[in-house]
């Protein structure tokens, strides 16, 4: 596939570095068009699955005579279709993705991460869909494969501005049920949200087979609250402003975040989705390539 480039926040070096790289799904996927990825349908690629017993009107090319000779039975060998891959990019769009460090915000850092993704898996020929989840605008771009559909991802993509409450718990349960059989869903978020709705959300994309993985958006101020004087704070997904003092607050708003972070761990261990902590800071070229060095290893 011919795709040209020209959105601005994607990295034509980073592009070019992980272009020798793949997107593999780690469960079997069902596609259109045979492809690169594992499919659960039977079929005739050069992938070994098992043999089964003979019977009337299979193809007898497929009958392997040794094991006739060992077992005086027929068997037939069966292979694992090669299909192409479903990617489903959900995005949080909500206010908090707009927190920044240095310039960039979590809502910038997912549209290089989603954005880079989309490349990748258009090139190999997959199909690339988006969700975009904000408060009270949900867009919806369905998984297709041309340079022109990852066009329209692209620039979508580059449009959205972070506002409002995150609408991600409705979304993820949405898609787990509206994208087409079986997915990769990469999920981009600062998860802002009850780990109890987040587990019950991974279980349904699970029990849908889809393969999920989490790119979870930190920024390290959010994390230490290490601010020196009395200041203004804002909540970005629609509160009042508040002037409270770190120093007092600081202690207990420390203690809420790592709680916060074992119970969503808690909840990663149990879903075992594919997930990676992620602080904005990071150079997301090293984190896509071992995430897609790791998929390939890990490959099933």
């Amino acid at each position: 596939m011919a795709i040209q480039l020209k959105r601005d926040y994607l990295d034509q070096k980073v592009l070019e570095r992980l272009s020798t790289l793949e997107l593999h799904a780690r469960l079997p996927m069902i596609g259109s068009v045979a492809g690169k990825h594992r499919s659960p349908i039977r079929g005739s690629s050069l992938e070994f699955a098992e043999y089964r017993k003979y019977v009337p009107g299979d193809d007898t090319r497929r009958l392997d005579w040794r094991a006739y000779a060992r077992n005086d039975r027929y068997y037939i060998k069966e292979f694992e279709a090669d299909t192409n891959l479903r990617l489903c990019l959900i995005v949080d769009t909500s206010g908090s993705m707009g927190f920044a460090n240095n310039g960039m915000s979590k809502l910038d850092y997912a549209r290089r991460i989603g954005g880079t993704l989309a490349y990748i898996a258009a090139l190999q020929g997959d199909a690339v869909g988006l969700y975009c989840a904000g408060e009270q605008f949900h867009r919806e771009i369905p998984p297709k494969r041309s340079a022109t559909h990852l066009g329209a991802v692209l620039d979508e993509l580059g449009s959205v501005e972070p506002t409002g409450e995150t609408g991600l718990v409705d979304i993820l349960h949405e898609a787990a049920e509206r994208v087409p059989q079986r997915a990769m869903i990469i999920i981009l978020s600062d998860l802002f949200i009850d780990p109890e709705e987040a587990r019950s959300c991974f279980e349904h994309l699970r029990f849908r087979k889809h393969d999920v993985a989490v790119f979870h958006l930190m920024e390290q101020n959010e994390l230490d609250f290490e601010f020196d004087r009395p200041m203004r704070f804002v909540d970005l997904e629609g509160g009042e402003p508040v002037l409270a003092d770190p120093h007092i607050i600081g202690t207990q708003y420390r203690r809420a975040i790592q709680t916060y972070i074992q119970n969503m761990d808690e909840v990663i261990r149990d879903t075992e989705i594919d997930y990676h902590r992620v602080y904005i800071n990071d150079d997301y070229g090293d984190l896509l390539a071992r995430f897609l060095l790791g998929r390939t290893t890990k490959k099933q």
